[in-house]
Order: C-alpha cells, then structure tokens, then sequence
C-alpha cells in the first residue's frame, strides 16, 4: 500500500485538485486560506482599476500560488488515499455466489447478496462478501486485502471466523453467512476510508482552527488600521506614503502575517497521519481515532501473541534426585515423539541440543503412544523391552503422581519444590515419570517477545503506562509482567474485567487503547478510546472497534501509538514553526517598509535602523516576503506528509525541541529566505 511522495500520477491529479479547490464553498472551510483567496481576488481587481504595475501584477500571482499551494498540500496527501482506493477497488470482483436456502444450492450474483444470506464456498471459490464462518474450516488467501501472501484458516465457532469479501478459499469448503449488505462491506469502508477527502476534522484540529481564525483576525484588524496610522504618520513627517501604503502592499502585509504555513498544511497533516496508519495496513475508521492514539496514555495488551510468543517451550530439563538429566530428557523426548503441539516439539528439540538425542533412532514398532486427553491430563508411550512394558508418561503434577501412585510409587519433596519453583517463576511445569518412578520435572516457558521491554521502556517515557491482561494465576501473571516490564498487569481477567478496567481508568482521565478478536472483546473495544480489533477476528469485534488490524498483528498497536505520537508531533512543530515564522516576518517587512519615515533630510528615517537586512526597497521589502511566504509552505509538504522523526519523549521534553528547532528555526528561515529573495529580484530587475 505504500505511495512514493512524488509519484507522477498522484503529482498530475494533485495539480489538478488544487484548482478544482479554489471553490470558495470548498476553501472557506479553512479561514487562513479563505481569507488569502479574497485577498488575491482583490488584489486581481485592483489590477484592473488602472493599477496595472509590473508589481502589482506579481504581487497578485504570488497571492494565487499561495492559495494554490496550501491547496496542493492537501490535494496531494488525499491522492495518495484515492490512489490507495483505486488499488482497493481493482480487487473488488463480481462473482457468482452459491446461494443455499433450505439446503438448496443456487447461483446468485454477489451483488444481489443480502444480510443474512448463507452461501457456501469451496478450493478455488472467491469468497462473495463479508462474513461469519457457521459451518468448516477452511484456509484462506488475503493477500488481495492485507498484501501478506501467506493463506490464513479461518473456522465457525471460534474468534476467527470473520471473512472478508474478495478474498480466496485455497483449501475445504465452509458455510459463510454474509453480514452486510451492498456498499456496506468491509472493502466499501475501506475504499471511504482512504480517500481523504473523506476525512473529517478531529477535535483537536477544529481547536487549532479556531485559534488560527482568531490571529487571522486580529492581523486583519491591525492591518485595517495600519493604513490610518500611515496617513496620519506622513501627514506629521510632511511625506507621501500612499505609493507605499497602497491595497496590494497592506493585502500583501496580512497574508505574510497571519499563519498561511500552517493553515496551509494543518489539512494535509491529518490526511497523512491516516495515510501512514494505512501503510502498516490499519484502517482508521476516523481521523479522531489516529489522534487519540497519540494522546493514549494506557495501554492494555494481552500477554498470549503480544507480550509472549503464545507458545510455551521447553527451556530446562530439572532431574529428580538419582536420576541424570540426560535419561530425563531421553525418555521426555519419547513421550513427546507424537505430540504435534508447539510445547510437544520444542521438548523433542531440546533434548536434541542438549544431548544430540534423536527420536528418529527409536523403533516405532515396539512403541503404543497414549495421546493426552482433557481428563488424563497426560501423553506418553509404552515401550516394549524384550519381554517388559515400560510406561513413560508426561504431563501435570498432579496427574502424574496420581499415576505413580497407583503402580506403587511416590513424588519426592525435591520433585515437589522444584514444580513449585517453575510455577513460581511464571512457567508450566511438567513431569516425567517411568512406571513407578518420577523422573523429573521439565521447565516449559512462555517466551517474551525479544525487544518488547525495550518498547515498554519508550513507552513509559511518553508517561504511557502498560497493563498486560492474562488468563494465568496472579503468581505466573506477576513472574511474566517483571520480565516484560510492563507497569500493572490483570490475572485471571474477563470481559467484564476488561472492561470495567477501561471505565476506570477513563474515570482518572485517562485515555486507554486496546486490541482484541473476539466477541466477548467487542465491549471492551467500544469502550476504548482506541480499540483495534484483528482483521481476523469477529464481525463483532471488527465492528466495535475504531480501527482494524489487516495484519492482525496485536504488537502492532505499539507502531498505532507511535504514529499517533508522531502525527500530534508533526502539527505541534509546524505550528511552531508558522507562528515563529510571522513573527519574524513582521519585524523584517515593517522596518523596510517604512525606513523612510520620520526622515530629517531625505534619506533614511529611525525604522531603518531596525531594517537589519538591509533590503532593497519597501517594494522589493513587500514582493520578497510573499514569495517565500508562498514557496515556504511547498518545501514543507514533504515534512508534512511524511511526520517528523518520531522520538519516545514527554511532553516537556518535545515543547522544548520544538522550541529550539521549529522555533528557532522559524525565526531565523524568513530573515535569510526574504533577503536570498530580494538579492534575486534586485539583481532581475523585477523590482
């Protein structure tokens, strides 16, 4: 889904779109540029009033670009999303569905599809529209949606039964009722989704409006008034300024000081951070949702696939007393040779590393292996030894020593402690017995993620507190939050644990992101403030929750935040930036502007002194400033567009870095951007 900046087809219809939005029905929903628009259109008229100078003339095409620029800015951060769109498009199919009521089976174009509709589907049938698994078990290719070209399975009854229109059935056959009607699909969201121009303001970025409309309108009014104060100041001096003070200059003088840079890209800005969610293949199902992820404060994450691998390996082999740890792992590897489980497997291969052992050199034939059942508790082998049996079973504590025990045996109290010691440490321990007698004790760990404590560690520099929710028992939950480092952690948590956790924290003031799946995720989801549910979870979860996971990645709501982060980062600096950036044109504009005034003899007066770069004329002073006031917000869409470097700081530390490079930098930029300018125009001749 990724879009390079200047691609040529979204650069042509940008171009475009930038002339189509001089509507003024469209710009007056930005007061900035509305306001700049008139001035242009006045300016224009002007021109026409017997006031046609040579700058004159260029003052108002500077004005025009200014307006068309801003409006570039936002045309081309909404055709990255309509091209996006049109991708999304091109794999939305028509087909024929295969209808089922009663039990009977018919062709039905998808189109005609209703909710509530049950069709069937089979290898190579492409799935007609969204939907729930009621019947099989089935892999699935997604790769038209979430690009990943690897098939997923998808099963009636369990968190993973949502389908997705357009996707492809590769294997089996599943029952599948449909759960939207048309134009109401998950693909149709999409596609609206991603045009930006879709996209509607988010709180924060009406406030934002709101405050520039308000220093828009006070630089019309100082403006307004500049011109009285001109008249009466050179009627005192005895001096003429009307050639100075004329309709283009002051319209010129407001434009260069009201916030133009950031009115100009404070759209774009919003569009893009939607666009980079999209790019990590999340759907935002508003821009509301991308910036109340960057003002998340709370994270809840669940520990299985999140924080953990979700699958519990084998680490350590723990002998009993009178027993080598190498016949421990030799006879935990044959109970485990027909075990088909991650936690199975990785037994088999420790005790490969450890101790070169291999199962392929036992004899099958002399082996009848018992399978684990739900009420043995247990999995193992029976070996035929010349004329013997020997029983090697694996499995809980208390399973296993129950079996012992009836053939005669015992656990010892070292078998014990160190069951206890495993448990106490956040694993699962498992023992191994032969016949009569305990073996040992094998560690299985649910392993955390590599690098996941170092994610939490930036997070909690942000003032982001980490909670992982967790089915385990308190002591195994407490074992794997120290080793994560996460800041709280929930055990033996519910749905309505979850979500009353929510409410909680909401009711601090807190703003709370989550992931889920499944159904009884769904409250909890729509709760959140952020609620990112897993493409391959339930229609219900995808529907409560505000942004959908393509990749159904649940780590991924770290890089949800991070964008969120980096999207408030973007708008802070540039805003920072533009409000700088007035400043500093207004004392470099004025000063040139009226250096002559109050002059005792003809020459400079007592504002020259303040004219520190020396610019030409006030001319030359006036046409300067508005042509980098127009190209400054073109060499800022990229900045825009792609965000700022994202850096896990507070917020101090951020209103301090955006201080000294946005600010400072927004200072010093119009000085040396407005004399390069007035050097080239001198030097032209155009002034």
């Amino acid at each position: 889904m990724n879009q390079s900046l200047f691609d040529r087809k979204i650069l042509q219809r940008a171009s475009v779109d930038a002339c189509v939005k001089l509507d003024p029905r469209t710009l007056i929903k930005n007061p900035v540029m509305f306001i700049t628009m008139v001035g242009a259109l006045l300016t224009t008229f002007y021109l026409f009033t017997g006031h046609a100078t040579g700058f004159n003339i260029q003052i108002a095409i500077w004005l025009w670009f200014t307006v068309l620029f801003a409006n570039f800015s936002e045309a081309i951060a909404e055709g990255r999303g309509k091209a996006q769109a049109d991708s999304l498009r091109r794999t939305r199919t028509q087909s024929m569905a295969r209808f089922i009521v009663n039990g009977v089976e018919s062709r039905k174009n998808s189109s005609d599809l209703r909710k509530g509709d049950v069709v069937v589907c089979e290898t190579g049938d492409t799935i007609p529209g969204d939907g729930e698994v009621i019947e099989g078990v089935a892999t699935v290719d997604e790769a038209a949606i979430t690009g990943e070209s690897a098939p997923v399975v998808r099963e009636s009854g369990g968190d993973r039964s949502a389908v997705t229109g357009g996707t492809k059935v590769i294997s089996d056959r599943i029952l599948i009722r449909i759960t939207n009607d048309p134009g109401n699909s998950f693909l149709d969201r999409m596609i609206h989704l991603v045009e930006g121009a879709k996209r509607q303001k988010t709180p924060n970025e009406i406030a934002l409006s709101i405050l520039l409309a308000g220093l828009t309108i006070i630089f019309l009014l100082a403006v307004a008034t500049l011109k009285f104060f001109a008249d009466y100041s050179g009627h005192a001096a005895g001096q003429d300024l009307s050639d100075i003070v004329t309709v283009p200059v002051l319209i010129s003088l407001l434009v260069c000081l009201i916030p133009t840079t950031i009115g100009g890209l404070l759209s774009a800005i919003g569009i893009s951070g939607m666009d980079r969610l999209i790019q990590k293949n999340v759907i935002a199902t508003s821009g509301r949702a991308v910036e109340a992820a960057g003002d998340i404060d709370v994270l809840l994450l669940d520990k299985t696939g999140t924080i953990t691998l979700g699958n519990r390996m084998a680490t350590e082999f723990i002998p009993a007393p009178g027993v080598s740890e190498k016949e421990l792992a030799e006879k935990a590897q044959l109970s485990s040779m027909s075990d088909e489980t991650p936690e199975g497997r990785s037994i088999v291969v420790l005790a490969k590393d450890k101790f070169q052992l291999r199962g392929e050199a036992a004899d099958v034939k002399d082996m009848s292996f018992i399978p684990f059942t739900a009420q043995t508790r247990m999995s193992g082998v029976d070996l035929r030894v010349g004329n013997a049996s020997v029983q090697i079973r694996k499995g809980a504590f208390d399973s296993v020593d129950k079996w012992v025990q009836t053939l005669g045996g015992n656990s010892s109290p070292e078998v014990r402690s160190a069951v206890d010691r495993v448990a106490k440490a956040g694993g699962t321990p498992l023992v191994v017995s032969q016949d009569a007698k305990i073996l040992g004790v094998i560690y299985l760990k649910d392993i955390v993620k590599g690098g996941i404590r170092e994610r939490f560690a930036e997070l909690r520099k942000m003032g982001i507190k980490t909670v992982m929710i967790t089915g385990d028992n308190p002591l195994t939950a407490a074992a794997i939050a120290a080793e994560a480092g996460v800041d709280d952690f929930m055990a033996e948590s519910t749905p309505e644990m979850k979500l009353q956790r929510i409410r909680d924290e909401q009711a601090g003031g807190h703003l709370v992101a989550m992931t889920g799946d499944g159904t009884n995720d769904a409250p909890a989801l729509a709760q959140a403030d952020v609620g990112v549910a897993m493409n391959t979870g339930t229609q219900a979860a995808r529907e409560a929750g505000n942004m959908v996971d393509l990749d159904s990645n649940p780590t991924k709501l770290i890089e949800i935040v991070e964008t969120g982060k980096q999207l408030l980062m973007t708008r802070g600096a540039l805003t920072t930036f533009s409000v700088a950036n007035d400043v500093a044109k207004y004392f470099a504009i004025l000063p040139a502007l009226f250096a002559t005034l109050y002059a005792t003899s003809g020459g400079n007066g007592p504002l020259a002194t303040l004219n520190v770069m020396g610019l030409a004329s006030p001319h030359s002073a006036i046409l300067s400033a508005v042509i980098f006031n127009a190209l400054v917000i073109v060499a800022l869409i990229p900045l825009a567009l792609k965000g700022i470097a994202y850096r896990s700081l507070g917020a101090a530390a951020l209103l301090r870095r955006n201080l000294v490079i946005y600010g400072l930098g927004g200072l010093v930029a119009p000085f040396i951007g407005i004399k390069l300018i007035d050097m080239l125009l001198k030097m032209g001749g155009l002034v």
